[in-house]
């Protein structure tokens, strides 16, 4: 049941019918109608016309010729035409024309209708033929040729009697008829239609044009209930339904639909009926302008398959900070109240700029949200939209305060929002040392820096006024930063005076259009189980926020959502955030691999610093590139405990060398690693080369290290680590120069490095001496994830098996041709109830390797885990910003898991393994430059594909896919 408050919003996009709705009928005055549409056009609103007529019909009443952002498009002739209406005219945008053939059948449907209703004692001729159309009159009484919108009870009557006295039940049996007639000439879907005194056969009707508008507006991410739709005969007539509840196709089903029109037999469920004609459309049209005018918030689609509630419980109001981030990938805000508040951890950062101490952080910005707002901060009502990236406040009580904010993805200096309260709301200082005098009226500017490190500068535009009683502020703000030293002011001063010509609703539908973009290029889609669909959605939205496609990109462990770790760069970036940006964002995940390039010779220094050749890069690192690895921590008792990462967990050496192999691989830039990624993974091979010492027997060991597992801290020959090490020295000799000394030397070395590996068992040990531990499984303890050395101590978890996340099982999933084969089952039957998951990187990797395995039903339980793990904060450490690299790990485990995704040079490996809970999963991405879609059901799989592309399929099948579109099926 549709509430009338439903309209009481800002929509973005208006879809009428013409005749009855927005006209009483074809001869009136539409010049009221020209206005509004004009003026709508004018202020960002799409309008779309739906009518069975043509477009010198309408176009010719109508004449509006508006000039934008907002757009007028007439979908006319029942479906078959779009035609785009701006300064300079009429122009088609789209037309379906029958073939040669359909034409035929159309012929032969029209005229077996006439045959058949006049078989049945009714008059019926082929009356006109227009494109894709065939109209039969069946009353052909003059009088009734256009019958004003007034007169239609009389006309439905006057028909119905006609019909019952030539022995007919109904309008619906004569449409039935045609229906049948037309499926034996030979059009398998016909489209019949009738206006009451017509019959029309067709191959297309108004529901075409409904979908035409539906996937142009979320093409701009206009979706749902931010589409109104507009008519008069939505409900049935004579037994025929209603022409305009054609335009309630499936991609439509969440806008608001209203009926003005008299509607004798009532409007289907779902649309408001509010009677009034075509005067009580306009009210509505006139009230939209007024909103735009007032500069009321906007709303958004709560499709409740994107949008995410935050918590608002005061126990969890930093977590939802985190999780309700707006971000581009350049900057992010973080979801605290615009009124500040002591509870709060209001945080707006710049990707790449720190601060110069020994322990560097983030540098955090001046704080653009701020507003005056009497009383205490709110918790409820925040919800983000994923679909558009913008985050809306919006209270239950209509009195609270109401706001939406957004970091425009289109321009990524812009900064936008909106706020409307009944109380008296007004802008506030962006900063405690905002100067005001120097700006303009309106205007503020402020600056964060830090002395040696980086600044960052905002400068703020503010309107603040009043409307529909209601106290209105609006802010546009603009960014500027500079890594080492002073931010540029002018610069920012510019941007601001540019974006706030550009205006606020314009910004926002750029930013609505950046994320419709984006989306395309990386949909998720797990049919059966919504709440894991939101989840994966959510992990998506943040990484495809998370860093910028330009210039170097600075990936921090909880990305640009909190203050945790510094925003230091960890193994996080290259093994878990990297693979997912080289398939969505190509361009991003090579800006991340510049922060290393451009920091190569901070690594060839820490090389040298250790009497070692080639680079070693830090374990965490900032924005100069050196080690700043903490030297100490405190545990949850208290202790003082030395951190020894940054000296013994070196694997990031490998891992950085990995990831530049992974992007070429997913993305084809061959230029890549036969340029600047050479010298990355060439040097870093250096490094192992001198890193690694031979024992008397020739073999190859690497002493004193860290694998991920940190609950055992100093090991000999961690088999993560030495077996990276191995990939790493081979492919580095494929990079090196034919037959060179080098390469020989790299892969003798290669050769000789120990792994641990059992051929009796097919189990790797861990590291030297694991085995000797005492056996201890987790799950004897408790159920994972638990931070098993808090639970037991960490002593004594030292001295066991168990591990806090995976490690020789990370093997398996980076480098699986690196491994023995068929020692997948062995290592996760023994490592995995040993594995505590003590680290939120720990549980996707498990759920991948689980699905690989054949058992995708246990992987589905840890995906779980992985997939609430911020959503629900299951470790109590959300507030200091998202798990990035869990995020990453939650679409890995989608695509090189449940799908079987492999990059196998120009081919694409497909093996799906679905959990029996998923119907389907469904994944968009890039492929070697190019769009791909995988579907995958229980007996099929579906690839999209915008150029051919080679599959290798499950059991060595090699199948050539051609576009759009190839299904082929498989045994799970």
């Amino acid at each position: 049941m549709v509430d009338a408050s439903a309209i009481d919003r800002t929509f973005e996009a208006v879809i009428f019918d013409w005749d009855g709705t927005a006209v009483p009928d074809r001869s009136a005055d539409a010049r009221a109608v020209r206005g509004l549409v004009e003026a709508l056009c004018a202020a960002g609103v799409h309008v779309v016309v739906i009518s069975g007529t043509h477009v010198g019909n309408v176009d010719g009443q109508l004449r509006a010729r508006p000039e934008g952002p907002g757009t007028l498009h007439l979908a006319l002739n029942r479906g078959s035409e779009v035609f785009a209406v701006g300064p300079g005219g009429v122009e088609v945008v789209w037309r379906r024309t029958a073939s040669s053939a359909e034409d035929r059948e159309l012929d032969l449907a029209a005229d077996a209708t006439v045959v058949r209703l006049g078989e049945r004692g009714v008059r019926a001729k082929v009356v006109s033929n227009r494109l894709n159309r065939r109209k039969i009159d069946i009353i052909p009484e003059p009088e009734w040729a256009d019958p004003p919108k007034a007169r239609i009870g009389e006309l439905t009557l006057a028909v119905a009697n006609r019909l019952h006295t030539a022995g007919w039940r109904d309008l619906a049996e004569v449409v039935a008829v045609a229906v049948d007639a037309s499926r034996a000439a030979g059009i398998p879907d016909p489209r019949i239609s009738s206006d009451v005194k017509h019959v029309e056969v067709g191959l297309t009707d108004k529901s075409d044009s409904a979908r035409w508008a539906a996937g142009w507006l979320a093409n701009r991410g206009i979706t749902g209930e931010l589409i109104l739709i507009g008519g008069d005969e939505f409900g049935p007539i004579g037994g025929v339904i209603g022409s305009d509840s054609l335009m309630l196709v499936p991609e439509l089903e969440r806008a608001i639909a209203i009926s003005v029109g008299v509607e004798p037999e009532g409007c289907p469920e779902g649309v408001l009926s509010l009677g009034g004609g075509p005067a009580r459309f306009l009210e509505l049209l006139e009230r939209q302008l007024a909103r735009r005018r007032g500069r009321r918030v906007p709303a958004i689609d709560r499709d409740p398959a994107w949008t995410v509630p935050l918590p608002s419980s005061p126990q969890q109001a930093r977590a939802a900070e985190a999780m309700g981030t707006v971000a581009n990938g350049w900057t992010g805000t973080r979801a605290a109240p615009e009124e500040g508040g002591p509870e709060t951890q209001p945080l707006f950062v710049v990707n790449g700029v720190y601060t110069a101490d020994s322990q560097p952080q983030l540098v955090p910005g001046p704080q653009w949200t701020r507003l005056s707002v009497p009383g205490p901060a709110e918790s409820d009502g925040w919800v983000l939209d994923l679909r558009t990236g913008v985050l809306l406040r919006q209270p239950d009580d209509d009195s609270g305060l109401r706001t939406l904010r957004f970091a425009s993805a289109a321009r990524p200096h812009a900064l936008a929002l909106r706020a409307e309260a009944a109380a008296p709301i007004a802008p506030a200082a962006i900063s405690p040392e905002t100067p005001q005098a120097p700006e303009q009226p309106g205007s503020q500017f402020a600056i964060s820096e830090s002395a040696a490190g980086g600044a960052i500068a905002v400068v703020a535009r503010d309107w603040h006024g009043r409307t529909d009683d209601l106290a209105v502020v609006e802010r546009i703000a603009a960014w500027s930063a500079q890594r080492a030293g002073r931010a540029d002011a002018q610069q920012t001063r510019a941007r601001v005076a540019d974006q706030a010509g550009i205006g606020f609703d314009r910004l926002l539908a750029e930013h609505r259009k950046a994320w419709a973009q984006r989306w395309a290029d990386a949909a998720v889609v797990i049919e059966g189980a919504p709440d894991d669909q939101l989840a994966a959605r959510f992990a998506v939205f943040h990484l495809l926020a998370s860093a910028p496609d330009d210039g170097e990109a600075a990936v921090g462990a909880r990305g640009l959502t909190g203050s945790a770790y510094g925003g230091h760069v960890f193994w996080d970036a290259e093994v878990f955030v990297l693979p997912v940006l080289a398939a969505l964002r190509p361009a991003t995940a090579r800006a991340m691999l510049e922060y290393r390039i451009r920091r190569l010779g901070a690594a060839r220094t820490a090389a040298r610093s250790r009497g070692q050749t080639g680079a070693r890069f830090p374990w965490e690192s900032a924005g100069d590139g050196r080690d700043v690895t903490p030297a100490r921590g405190i545990r949850p008792d208290g202790t003082v405990v030395p951190i020894r990462t940054g000296e013994h967990e070196e694997h990031i050496v490998a891992d950085v060398a990995w990831a530049a192999n992974h992007y070429a691989a997913w993305s084809g830039d061959a230029a890549f690693l036969a340029g600047p990624g050479r010298d990355l993974v060439l040097e870093t091979a250096r490094y192992w080369a001198t890193r690694t010492r031979l024992d008397p027997a020739g073999q190859g060991h690497l002493y004193g290290v860290m694998g991920p597992d940190e609950y055992h801290e100093v090991v000999d020959d961690n088999a993560f680590t030495n077996v990276m090490v191995r990939w790493h020295l081979r492919r580095a000799a494929e990079l090196s120069e034919p037959g060179s000394a080098q390469a020989a030397r790299w892969r003798e070395l290669a050769d000789s490095m120990v792994d641990g590996y059992d051929p009796g068992t097919g189990r790797y040990e861990q590291f030297a001496g694991y085995w000797e531990l005492e056996p201890l499984l987790i799950t004897e303890f408790a159920n994972p994830p638990v931070t098993a050395d808090v639970l037991l101590g960490a002593d004594r978890v030292a001295q066991s098996q168990i591990i806090k996340q995976a490690d020789v099982l990370m093997l398996h999933h980076l480098v699986p041709d690196e491994v023995a084969p068929g020692s997948l089952g062995p290592n996760l039957s023994f490592y995995g109830p040993r594995t505590a998951h003590g680290s939120s990187l720990s549980p996707s990797v498990h759920t991948a390797l689980l699905a690989r395995a054949g058992e995708p039903d246990r992987a589905l339980g840890l995906f779980r885990i992985a997939a609430r793990l911020d959503l629900d904060d299951l470790g109590g450490t959300t507030a200091g910003g998202l798990h990035l690299a869990n995020l990453g790990g939650i679409w890995q485990s989608l695509a090189f898991g449940f799908l079987g995704l492999r990059a196998r040079g120009d081919a694409l490996e497909v093996d799906p393994r679905l959990p029996d809970a998923w119907q389907a999963l469904e994944l968009t991405f890039r492929f070697r430059g190019h769009p791909v879609g995988i579907r995958a059901e229980h007996d099929r799989v579906t690839v999209r594909c915008a150029e051919p592309l080679t599959v290798r399929a499950s059991a060595g099948r090699i199948i050539r896919c051609e576009p759009p579109d190839h299904t082929f099926s498989w045994e799970g």
